[in-house]
Parts: C-alpha cells; structure tokens; sequence
C-alpha cells in the first residue's frame, strides 16, 4: 500500500498537471505573438515612409505622392519586394506606393511598384486595334513557356489566369493600364497585378499593382490617382518628340499589352498566407539585415543613387 501512494497521488493530480500545463503552453503562446507583433512593429516602423512631391530617380520625371499612399525610396522598396515578400531581385525598382492606412507585413498588404525603362518613343498608332482576346491567349502561352526559367532559379510557377481588367488606353493622357489575374504554385490565393504605363519621350514609367484579388475593387478606385501622380518634366514629356532625332521604341502601345517586353514587376507577388512565418524570418536575420542597410544609407546619403536598367526586357 505504501509503495502504491506515489502512483495514486500522481493520478490524481494529473489533470491539474495537464491543465497547468495546457496554461504554461498557452501563455508561451501569447508572449511568443506579442513577441512577433512587437519585432514587425518595430520593422514597420523603421520604415521611412515620404509623402508630398518626390523627385524619381530615373526617367526625368516627378512624383506627387497621391493622397492615401506613402512613398518608399527605391532601397526600401526593394528590401520588401524581396526581402519581405520573396520576390526574385529586381533593380529597376525606383520606389513603392503603400496605402497609408496599412502595412507592407498587414495581412491585407498592398502597393504599387514603380520602375521606369529608357525604351524610347512609343508609337501609339496602335492603340484602337488590337485583339485583347488574342493577347490573353499569347500571353498565357509566354507565362507558361517561362516557368521551366522560374522554377530552375528556385520560385514558383505562374499562370496568367485572365483579365481582372481589360486592357485600356487614353489617349489624351498618354497612360495605358490593364490587370492581370495570376496563379502562383498552387496557391488557391490568386495575386493581382494591375498593370500601368505612362508614356514618355524618351521611355515609360511602369506601375504595377501587387495585391490578392480580393483588393481589386480598391485597387480599381485607386488608379486614376496615381495614374496622374507622375509627371514628366518639360522636354521628356511625350508631346515633346522630336522625330528623326529621338530614339523610337521597338514596341508599340500593343507591344507593350502583348508583354513582348514584360518586366519582372509583372511577375511580383505578396506571400498574403504566410505573412507571419516571413515576419518570423525578418526578426531575426532580417532586423539586422535591415539595421546594415540603414547604416550603409547613412553612410552613401551624399551619393546619388545609380539605377540600372535592362538592356532586354524580360519576357
């Protein structure tokens, strides 16, 4: 009987063992969200976010930071488009707009990209006849054919699946635009990307939406904003070509819909489903990571940054 007290006493403390335990497990649990929330606040907030007038980087032109948006240097955006959404490295990015009212490791997470490609003039003769159903068809047809490329340099598989928003050119403003809906891997999430062009004299600025599709109605509203947030300073502006002495591009306003030059931004994604194992990540190697770049800004701030752009698009 006297041996059998242990084993007794350990039955009958038991479930208060468990539920002790089930507790400790349970309050580890909260210290280690509050623990990830407080890193990708403090991530977010390290953030220098710009607003008002903002001089580009590349193409001659300015930006008006349109209301609801901020704007990140072309440093920070490309540490979140591939440090923070794992997309490939793409050095055309010259910035990122990201709605105000949100972050870029919220779960509802959003912006637009901003490159620019020195192509030259863009003929816009074009414009009123192309066959958009013929260019979806293409362009799935290219998406397809360029995955083996992806795959082998280790990200996922895409597919065009439609139009979200058929292609649309104006004219008088000289900006074209249209949405794609893509599939990555087998992701059941399907990624918009809302696609914008404005026209320059001597090349365009691309503007690329990158968002699930659930933010398409958003998106959608957003777009005459920034549509007119870029202008061209004199003498780059598209009614300022001078023919036989500028460049002219190899694609027209149809080239450019039929993705013959289609840029990496094109291709861009947000890992909405993993938000938290990326901000996991990013606190720990990536809060460092983020610190050497700040100091390395700090310490080439005199320096202009040098764009460089792809002598060949990327199809």
């Amino acid at each position: 009987m006297k041996n059998r007290l242990p084993t007794v006493v350990a039955l009958f403390l038991l479930p208060f063992l468990c539920r002790a335990q089930d507790a400790v497990a349970d309050s580890i649990l909260v210290l280690e969200t509050d623990s990830l929330q407080w890193r990708v606040d403090s991530l977010e907030n390290s953030l220098q976010y710009q607003t008002g007038i903002i001089s580009l980087s590349a193409g001659n032109a300015s930006l008006r930071v349109p209301a609801g948006f901020r704007f990140l240097d072309p440093q920070q955006a490309r540490f979140v488009l591939t440090n923070l959404w794992g997309n490939p490295p793409d050095s055309s990015i010259i910035g990122l707009l990201v709605p105000a009212d949100r972050g870029v490791l919220s779960p509802d997470s959003w912006a637009f990209t901003i490159s620019y490609d020195e192509m030259g003039y863009v003929n816009d003769d074009d414009a009123t006849d192309i066959n958009y159903d013929q260019l979806l068809a293409d362009q799935q047809k290219e998406v397809r054919d360029a995955n083996n490329a992806r795959v082998a340099n280790g990200f996922e598989s895409v597919e065009f699946v439609n139009w979200a928003a058929a292609p649309f050119y104006d004219r008088q403003r000289k900006t074209l635009h249209w949405a794609k809906e893509l599939r990555f891997g087998k992701d059941s999430l399907h990624t918009l990307n809302y696609n914008i062009r404005v026209l320059g004299r001597r090349g365009i600025y691309l503007l690329n939406a990158v968002a699930g599709m659930n933010e398409l109605p958003v998106v959608k509203q957003q777009v005459g904003n920034v549509v007119g947030s870029i202008a061209f300073q004199p003498g780059s502006r598209y009614e300022d070509y001078d023919d036989g002495v500028d460049n002219v591009a190899a694609w027209t306003v149809g080239g450019l819909v039929a993705g013959k030059i289609l840029a990496k931004t094109g291709f861009f994604v947000i890992l909405l489903k993993f938000w938290k194992l990326i901000a996991l990540a990013v606190a720990g190697a990536g809060t460092a990571i983020w610190s050497k770049m700040r100091g390395k800004k700090k310490d080439t701030a005199t320096a202009p940054e040098r764009v460089t752009l792809a002598e060949e698009p990327v199809a």
